[in-house]
């Protein structure tokens, strides 16, 4: 699900960057409004794979499914101009991105906190007491 986070987060990157353009430095009310969310859900998501995809790893796809689709946005919807030169770098981007997919280790999320350790320690230690009042009142 991590991966799947990512990949929307990404995406959604695309989407405010392209709000920030049409905010016009956030004199726009709706277009900074749209900016605002998309750029909010995009890091909780980040956030969120970053729980069990390695930083370097979830960062490097992050920014470069952002930068790419941003590129392809340009060319495709705001008449930015299509290059060879820039077809041949997203592509090369894209490719990075799909390497670092497939030789990405999962990290295991942490298991506890460590106020959740703390709570678990303190109620080991009730149940450890409780137990040994017990074993008193049987002697």
């Amino acid at each position: 699900m991590s991966w799947m986070y990512l990949i929307i987060a990404g995406f959604l990157e695309v989407g405010w960057a392209f709000g920030l353009q049409e905010s016009h430095g956030f004199t726009r009310l709706v277009p900074s409004i749209v900016t605002i969310v998309t750029l909010a859900a995009s890091f909780m998501l980040f956030a969120k794979a970053m729980k069990t995809i390695e930083i370097g790893t979830a960062y490097a796809i992050f920014t470069g499914l952002g930068t790419a689709g941003t590129v392809l946005v340009g060319m495709l919807f705001l008449d930015e101009p299509v290059q060879i030169g820039k077809l041949f770098f997203v592509t090369l981007l894209l490719c990075g991105i799909v390497g670092l997919k497939v030789v990405a280790k999962e990290k295991q999320p942490q298991e506890q906190s460590v106020q959740q350790r703390s709570e678990v320690e303190r109620q080991q230690e009730h149940e450890h007491e409780h137990e040994h009042e017990q074993v008193k009142e049987v002697q």
